[in-house]
């Protein structure tokens, strides 16, 4: 077997191995002993730069031969690593002709790039179409894939750009999606419960909230294609949309993500209607031992808007609080979170790919939004500040007024359990303000 099928059939079959652990031991498993340490390792060693290394050993690559040729046991030098890294991303030079264009090409730093493209090079050089090999080097490929997502650009300026086919470029920007949405999909995890005592801390030490886990929110990315139907005109195109919930820690970091729902359909039933809704009501997820405040106890929960109704692990404003209350602070610390979900968001629709109607088919649309919230996360893993952007007004990317719940009166979809946990963190709020 040639020896980059062999590197990404391993890689892949590795990281497949690794969420196969994930899904045996769930996480209300790593409290023993044993899980609680697996599950650490083996989120380290996903995310680490090594495995970057020892995937980029399996392939001879032509960047790598200068490295393999030095005397066994030899330190590079810093001519050594200046050539090596002038090679691996001179053939960019024509789209990014300095590292600090990278930023506005790619997204991201330089040293991310070069990053990223030893850890997907094994799998994104080895599954060219049938019969049709591209002869590029991974830095092209990641290239071309990255433009696509950076700046929204079509294929046919992004091939006058690297001086390719139209052909490729489309093949290069749906195979990145297709390597990162399959096999790095774990960089999108929800937390383990030690995990989730460290997100509910810097939530609490910011509100107030105590046993909080995160912000949830949906937002629409709208889509448009052309009709294929032969009765139709060469201009007439079709509209539609992608509704994406997002669960988001006070870093901005996605936690949970479900992409696919039409557009269409309010934020309420969207959550029923999703395996994170199933799990955390079969108690698979947020099943910690609660914290009592006032005497009543709390479970963990998440944060919404008024587009979701009011349950025992999900809290959302007061509607109609008299000024100075407790209710109104209880609301002005779920706004604040509510920033950092928005904040998530703004930075998804600066990807340019997101940023207006993606001119792709549903399902390749999908892929894309996956693509970008997946580097979203890598980028803030490796403190590239390319991640997130800064915007004076975060409500304009509040889509959820556009999509609450059918009219219904806030008491009949309200337990009592609900109520309670609520009225006690509003006091407690106002004794943490």
């Amino acid at each position: 077997m040639e020896s980059k099928k062999l590197a990404a059939l391993l890689s892949s079959l590795v990281s497949e191995l690794l969420v196969l652990v994930l899904l045996l031991f769930p996480s209300d498993s790593y409290s023993s002993n044993s899980h609680g340490i697996l599950f650490p390792i083996i989120r380290h060693y996903l995310s680490s730069q090594e495995l970057a290394t020892s995937l980029s050993l399996f392939p001879i690559s032509k960047k790598r031969k200068r490295a393999q040729l030095r005397e066994a046991g030899s330190e590079p030098t810093h001519e050594d690593r200046d050539l090596e890294r002038g090679s691996r991303l001179g053939e960019l030079s024509r789209v990014a002709p300095n590292p600090d264009s990278f930023k506005t090409t790619f997204r991201m730093r330089s040293s991310t790039f070069e990053w990223l493209s030893g850890l997907l090079e094994p799998l994104l050089e080895c599954r060219d179409p049938i019969g049709t090999p591209i002869n590029l080097s991974s830095e092209l490929r990641l290239g071309i894939g990255l433009f696509r997502l950076a700046t929204g650009s079509s294929y046919t300026e992004i091939a006058g750009r690297f001086g390719v086919t139209e052909s490729v470029t489309r093949f290069c920007a749906k195979q990145l999606c297709r390597v990162l949405c399959t096999n790095f999909r774990f960089w999108i995890a929800f937390p383990t419960s030690t995990e989730l005592e460290l997100v509910s801390k810097d939530i609490e030490g910011l509100t107030g909230l105590p046993n909080c886990c995160g912000v949830i929110d949906c937002t629409r990315f709208n889509i448009v294609k052309r009709n294929d139907c032969k009765l139709a005109s060469d201009d007439e195109v079709q509209d539609d949309s992608i509704a994406v919930q997002i669960v988001v820690d006070s870093s901005s970091r996605i936690l949970s993500i479900v992409a696919g729902f039409r557009g269409d359909k309010n934020d309420s039933r969207i959550l029923k209607s999703t395996t994170l809704c199933h799990d955390i009501e079969g108690r698979r997820l947020l099943n910690a031992t609660p914290v009592i405040v006032n005497g009543v106890a709390i479970d963990q929960y998440l944060i919404g808007d008024g587009g979701y109704p009011l349950l025992p692990w999900l809290m959302v404003p007061f509607v109609d609080v008299v000024p100075g209350s407790c209710e109104e602070k209880f609301n002005a610390a779920n706004n604040l979170m509510h920033v950092f979900a928005l904040r998530t968001i703004a930075s998804l629709k600066n990807w340019g790919v997101l940023n207006k109607p993606v001119e792709e088919e549903f399902k390749t649309a999908v892929a894309f939004i996956g693509a970008c919230s997946i580097l979203h996360n890598v980028l803030l893993m490796r403190e590239d500040d390319s991640a997130l952007i800064d915007v004076e007004d975060y409500s304009l990317y509040d889509q959820g007024s556009q999509f609450y719940k059918d009219a219904m009166t806030e008491e009949n979809l309200t337990e009592k359990k609900a109520s309670d946990t609520r009225r006690a963190l509003a006091t407690r709020v106002t004794e943490f303000s």
